[in-house]
């Protein structure tokens, strides 16, 4: 006699391989990308943007400016509260920067001169 449900032995192996993919999937899809202020891109008095909005762990940032006069700084909660640039900190400066956001806080200032002292700085909580 034929063994019954030798066919149905790659049943779980295609449904875990399904799930996977659609996990993979769904966490792709579930990213959003934030154009930092809006039309009016990342300038002055910023630090009031981000309320209202819901962030996640792998949505993206998108920071347009022009790279003549300003930048982005990845920097830490002290850099973010103090205005300064600590050791190490990824600086971008093409004008058209796109920041994956990781988990918990994320704070992003402008280090020329005055600028981030002038409210060019967000701080955002990826939940």
């Amino acid at each position: 006699m034929a063994q019954q449900g030798s066919g149905n032995s790659t049943q779980p192996k295609l449904r875990v391989a399904f799930l996977l993919c659609f996990l993979v999937f769904s966490e792709t899809v579930a990213a959003a990308t934030y154009t930092v202020g809006g039309s009016d891109g990342w300038t002055l008095n910023m630090a009031t943007w981000p309320r209202g909005k819901r962030f996640r762990p792998g949505d993206k940032l998108l920071f347009k400016y022009d790279p003549t006069i300003h930048n982005v700084v990845a920097v830490n909660r002290g850099g973010y509260r103090r205005c300064i640039t600590p050791a190490g900190a990824k600086v971008y400066k093409s004008g058209k920067d796109e920041v994956k956001l990781r988990k918990g806080l994320n704070f992003f200032i402008c280090n020329i001169a005055g600028h981030c002292e002038s409210g060019m700085k967000i701080a955002i909580n990826a939940v």
